[in-house]
């Protein structure tokens, strides 16, 4: 099974959520780096539509314990993989998320440019599941093929004084033996 991304930046598999948090890229960026981070609302807990709400900037501020804080919040990412392996994309990869927030890598500022990022629903303290894996894999490839991604980092690699996801548990070996023709951050300098 293939995926594919269109000219457009749609990925046929991923049920569109169109948000407003976006803008262009600058000219001349090449999308050349996949994020990958972990996200789960509230906290450690599964399933629901609060990532929808936060990415498309619907978030009930009385929902939950600093979801008040939330709601402020402009934020995107291009794909969010639910734990059942569903793929949601929220904005085209030709066009910049917000996902990155203060960043660097290679010594080159503002990761949002350059990178088109993911999200798996979880944590830092839980396991991905399987099907999260296969879909990841099957969505860099095709990433791959539209973008010119040579590289996949965490979180934590552009904003290591920020963030830690994907966290401790994120497989980054089975990404690298899928996907050996890109750099995987914590196993190639």
């Amino acid at each position: 099974m293939s995926w594919q991304i269109d000219e457009a930046g749609w990925c046929d598999t991923a049920i569109a959520v169109p948000s407003p948090n976006c803008d262009a890229r600058p000219d001349g960026a090449e999308i050349n780096l996949l994020v990958v981070h972990n996200i789960s609302l509230p906290a450690g807990q599964f399933g629901g539509d609060h990532v929808l709400r936060l990415f498309t900037n619907r978030i009930d501020p009385q929902a939950a314990p600093g979801y008040d804080e939330l709601a402020r919040l402009r934020v995107s990412a291009h794909f969010f993989i639910r734990r059942d392996g569903t793929v949601l994309q929220f904005v085209p990869t030709t066009a910049r998320a917000w996902h990155a927030g203060v960043s660097s890598w290679r010594d080159r500022p503002g990761c949002n440019d350059v990178s088109i990022g993911v999200e798996l629903e979880g944590s830092d303290l839980h396991v991905f599941e399987n099907i999260q894996y296969d879909a990841l894999i099957l969505l860099a490839a095709a990433l791959r093929m539209r973008h010119p991604v040579k590289e996949v980092v965490g979180h934590c690699d552009i904003a290591p004084l920020r963030k830690t996801d994907p966290g401790p548990y994120f497989d980054w070996t089975r990404i690298h033996a899928a996907l050996p023709q890109l750099k995987v951050a914590p196993l190639a300098a």
